[in-house]
């Protein structure tokens, strides 16, 4: 296992980060299988381990704590804080007094005393920057948490982050943890430089482009819509949809590049993940033991330019295959009202 530092925090991390989103309810359920999983990725060299509160609501922290107990010091411990925990008003998003509550509550699901990594899981565009730099700068000195970073953010937020930060004389993001694949390379645009202009860190997540470069999904082969990733979101793989034929197309011209070098294609996307410069770390997210060796093999894998020149010729640099998949759409976007004037100032020109 290779090991890079986090940015400028000073913490060393493995080139791949544990990823635990699929322990619990939504994904594998048997606790005990979970910490199986947690356990043979620390005794192959991983010491990043990272989670979010809203996973399985609250059951995946509950998981990794358990499995954590005797190990903690040598885990670089990573969660998140945004989604609503639970029904009623102010139990989520990024203002201070949600945050304070949602860490302790992390805390507490973690059985740790302190978090390494303290991620915004989206922007929040109804709270103020400086409200949550400020909350996560007093957790910090309060030594609950050691760092804090974003997950999601576009590269405008994460400089305005950086500049309000300066200017508040607050602590500032560290890192980002943003979607990043073969065939969703748009973050190379401005995304990474950004990041790596601030001397962030990076962590990226869906190596496997949400289970499209599992190989599970090839053109000509029947996709069965009402099983695995494709159940909860076939918009994402059915072959009869137009903007799935680009994805389809890439893949198979993927997995025969992967068949040269005598690899999978999960092998040849993990390893993808981690050859850009900016990126520090890639999320890999098994559900079983035999997930996470196939993965881990793919972590072993070095890529030489020649490789790298013929995925650029399949998906150019800084391409997105395709917008449908987009982890998070800004409200300038989503919200027609947004960016249509009202109907009497269009009619009166």
């Amino acid at each position: 296992m290779r090991y890079r530092m986090l940015g400028r925090t000073g913490i060393e991390v493995s080139v791949h980060c544990l990823g635990t989103m699929m322990f619990g309810a939504v994904g594998n359920p048997d606790h005990e299988d979970g910490a199986r999983v947690i356990h043979a990725a620390l005794d192959a060299g991983i010491n990043f381990v990272d989670t979010a509160d809203m996973y399985s609501a609250g059951e995946c922290e509950e998981i990794v704590g358990k499995a954590l107990k005797g190990r903690r010091d040598d885990v670089v411990l990573a969660t998140k804080v945004h989604f609503p925990m639970g029904e009623g008003r102010n139990r989520g998003g990024n203002s201070r007094r949600w945050i304070i509550r949602a860490v302790e509550d992390s805390l507490r699901r973690l059985g740790t005393d302190w978090i390494d990594l303290y991620q915004i899981h989206r922007p929040d565009e109804n709270t103020d920057i400086e409200e949550t730099l400020s909350a996560l700068s007093d957790l910090v000195h309060q030594g609950k948490i050691r760092a804090f970073g974003g997950s999601t953010f576009p590269a405008e937020a994460v400089a305005e982050a950086q500049y309000v930060a300066e200017r508040r004389s607050l602590l500032r993001m560290r890192t980002e943890q943003p979607p990043y694949s073969i065939l969703a390379r748009g973050i190379e645009r401005s995304l990474l430089p950004v990041c790596e202009h601030h001397g962030m860190g990076v962590l990226t997540w869906s190596p496997l482009a949400a289970g499209f470069l599992s190989g599970k999904y090839r053109a000509g082969s029947t996709v069965d819509l009402s099983t695995g990733r494709a159940a909860h979101q076939p918009f994402r793989f059915d072959p009869a949809l137009p903007e799935n034929a680009a994805k389809y197309a890439a893949v198979e011209q993927l997995a025969e590049l992967a068949a040269d070098l005598g690899r999978t294609l999960p092998e040849l996307a993990v390893a993808f993940a981690a050859t850009h410069p900016a990126v520090t770390s890639v999320i890999i997210g098994p559900r079983t033991l035999d997930q996470l060796e196939g993965l881990l093999k793919g972590a072993a894998l070095t890529l030489d330019d020649a490789t790298l020149d013929r995925i650029d010729a399949i998906v150019p640099p800084g391409t997105d295959l395709y917008r449908a998949d987009a982890a998070w759409t800004p409200a300038s976007l989503a919200d027609p009202a947004r960016r249509r004037r009202p109907l009497a100032e269009r009619a009166a020109g």
